[in-house]
């Protein structure tokens, strides 16, 4: 089997992978990048439709080339999914779709992925950037597994209309749970079932959206930032005062996490039951990695063992599109270039590369 070779591979065709691949382009590589999917869009076309962004256009661009349309607009996931196409159309990379990884090894330096059609690619540098949104994240809840009715993941939700008339607890405090709750609130009996108490961030503070004041004042990007602006507390949940109205209306209503699941019922802190059609679980993703079990690069729970995006147990080998990988945007559209011009610098002089790839 004879391996393609490339100065850099880049793993997952996302937001992550695109924008290493520019990064990596001014840095003089010449990467190849394989994605899994049929399109290089990443998580974006699984969304739910009505997802819109929770950053404004003007903040939410990859390096290199400007969200159209009006900058102060929010963009829907459709959007989202054209403007990744067409970046990258104008990308001077080799991207190849429909290249799902299942293995990297590595041996005498060298990186070789080998793909589930059996391709294989060897490279000295590697980026996994699957990003952290891949991997539904089911969380083991007291019941879940025997409970009767139907258990979906945010993932699998799409529009309201097959939900009418059903009774719904959505499991989840962050961006999505409560837009999903509120739009399912609209047809069905909804209660929003959280941890701990739903905690809002105004969308806009005198008149500017809070990701520009974000970006001004620095905590955006800096790393430090993280106690401040998640700590032990719940994920902020942007908000015009929408959100807020709805839950304070009991439409839907939020409760405390039920006890547990028995059978086709919830039970609720004091031994209350009610029947419950639909648990739909918000409860984020994780890394999606698994190609990389046989370095060593990750750890029991399968989360790569890295620090700032560079691996800690395998030299070469980075990151890029992880939740909290460098700073608050880490996993954003607005944040994944920066991330791929400080993982690439770092692996090129660790590894001794001065000149440029082709």
């Amino acid at each position: 089997m004879t391996a393609r070779t490339a100065p850099l591979l880049v793993i997952g065709g996302g937001q992550a992978g695109l924008s290493t691949a520019h990064t990596a382009r001014t840095l003089g590589l010449a990467p190849v990048v394989l994605e899994a999917g049929d399109r290089p869009a990443g998580s974006w076309p699984h969304y739910y439709d009505s997802l819109t962004l929770f950053s404004p256009a003007r903040r939410s661009a990859l390096p290199g080339s400007s969200f159209p349309g009006n900058p102060d607009r929010y963009p829907a996931r459709d959007e989202v999914v054209a403007y990744l196409a067409g970046y990258a159309a104008r990308l001077d990379a080799d991207i190849r779709t429909g290249h799902r990884v299942e293995r990297i090894t590595r041996t005498e330096g060298v990186f070789e992925a080998v793909t589930a059609a059996g391709d294989v690619v060897a490279a000295p540098l590697v980026i996994a950037a699957t990003g952290a949104f891949s991997r539904p994240h089911r969380p083991p809840l007291p019941g879940l597994d025997a409970f009767s009715g139907t258990v979906l993941h945010a993932s699998d939700y799409r529009r309201p209309e097959p939900f009418a008339g059903k009774r719904v607890v959505v499991v989840g405090g962050g961006n999505s749970a409560v837009q999903i709750a509120i739009e399912l609130a609209a047809v069905a009996d909804v209660t929003l079932a959280t941890r701990r108490p739903l905690r809002f961030m105004p969308q806009r503070i005198a008149g500017r959206d809070v990701h520009i004041w974000l970006w001004r004042t620095g905590l955006d990007t800096a790393g430090w930032a993280r106690p401040l602006l998640a700590g032990g507390k719940a994920t902020p949940v942007m908000d015009t005062g929408t959100y807020r109205t709805a839950i304070a209306s009991g439409n839907p209503d939020r409760r405390p996490l039920f006890v547990r699941l028995d059978g086709e019922d919830a039970v609720w802190e004091g031994g209350v039951r009610e029947h419950v059609d639909v648990v739909l679980l918000a409860t984020g993703y994780r890394p999606d990695a698994g190609y990389l079990a046989g370095l060593g690069a990750l750890d029991e729970h399968g989360t790569p063992l890295q620090r700032a995006g560079v691996s800690t147990t395998v030299p070469g080998l980075g990151y890029v599109g992880l939740e909290w990988q460098r700073s608050f945007a880490s996993a954003t559209l607005r944040g994944v270039g920066a991330d791929a011009r400080h993982v690439l610098t770092r692996l090129r002089r660790a590894a001794g590369h001065a000149g440029t790839g082709a």
